[in-house]
């Protein structure tokens, strides 16, 4: 017979490492993030930083600990939220979240943080493909995630506090200097 061990988010928070905790099991995330990776969430935060200059109530974070519930706490690459920030971890679901997708995290951020956010009823969900130099759009609806589309040069976030857009031809233009 073999058990199963279940963690909590009091588990979670003593670990070393880079860690999410989906219905209490432990997923270990790679040691640091590729310069791909680094450079788009960088990017991705640029843009909406200067965008957010006249919008007081809204911030975007990278990799930010979201306690979805007690032992579900994962740690998307780049959240816009318009919520006060009254503890070390977001609690309540952001506007806008992306997930920057490698081999090793594809399945996890395609499947299991898809349905996670899509419950939490996040309004975008952006899943970032490097190596395809595009982004798939998801938007929350009544019906849950809609496919807006594959996006390659300009998306704007409407149905946000504050309006955002992001010009994904300049996030991806200067990819091949790092690849």
């Amino acid at each position: 017979m073999c058990a199963i061990e279940y963690y909590t988010y009091e588990d979670y928070k003593k670990w070393e490492g880079r860690w999410e905790l989906i219905d209490g099991i432990p997923l270990a995330m790679a040691p640091a993030p590729l310069p791909t990776h680094q450079y788009i969430a960088m990017q991705i935060s640029f843009q909406f930083n200067k965008q957010l200059e006249n919008c007081p109530q809204c911030i975007v974070l990278g990799e930010v600990d979201y306690k979805v519930n007690e032992d579900t706490v994962v740690r998307p690459d780049v959240v816009f939220t318009c919520e006060k920030l009254d503890k070390p971890y977001l609690t309540i679901a952001p506007e806008i979240i992306f997930e920057i997708i490698s081999p090793s995290s594809a399945r996890r951020d395609e499947k299991f943080k898809f349905e996670i956010y899509e419950k939490e009823k996040v309004k975008y969900y952006v899943l970032v493909y490097p190596e395809d130099k595009k982004a798939k759009v998801y938007k929350n609806s009544k019906n849950g995630f809609e496919k807006e589309g594959d996006i390659v040069k300009t998306y704007e976030f409407n149905e946000t506090k504050c309006k955002v857009s992001l010009d994904f031809e300049e996030i991806f233009k200067r990819l091949s200097i790092i690849s």
